[in-house]
């Protein structure tokens, strides 16, 4: 069984993967439902995409389950050092791309998470969700 906190590397390819098995993992060894255990492991998977692809370095994304008041959850962050995202705007409108895809990951992981905050420069670009199990 995984930790209660964990963070994966992502600068490979096969590491994408991973941090998705990994998700799934965490979130079956707490107990949460499938429904959101799917939407988790699809944010995660985007988010590491992101990291490998549109990164010269690739970066981290760091997973805890919390537990406030009794109510479950997982609180996920992505960190890369760069080179940050133009428009931060535009990244969050489906149909928007810079590498030719559907433009869908970045709005689709703020509609399938609870809470999301998205901050990115020059020198990177964090972006901290959280999916309540409940």
């Amino acid at each position: 069984m995984l930790p209660l906190t964990t963070a994966i590397n992502i600068k490979k390819e096969w590491h994408i993967a991973k941090a998705r098995g990994d998700t799934k993992k965490l979130m079956i060894s707490v107990g949460c439902s499938t429904i959101c255990l799917t939407e988790v492991v699809t944010c995660v998977s985007e988010l590491a995409y992101n990291l490998f692809f549109h990164t010269q370095e690739g970066g981290v994304i760091e997973m805890s389950i919390i537990d406030p008041d009794g109510v479950l959850g997982i609180k996920i962050t992505s960190h890369d050092n760069g080179p940050g995202i133009k428009s931060v705007t535009d990244a969050l409108e489906d149909g928007f791309s810079t590498n030719g895809g559907l433009g869908g990951g970045l709005p689709g992981v703020k509609r399938l998470m609870d809470d999301f905050q998205i901050f990115s420069s020059e020198a990177g670009t964090s972006i901290t969700c959280v999916k309540w199990c409940t």
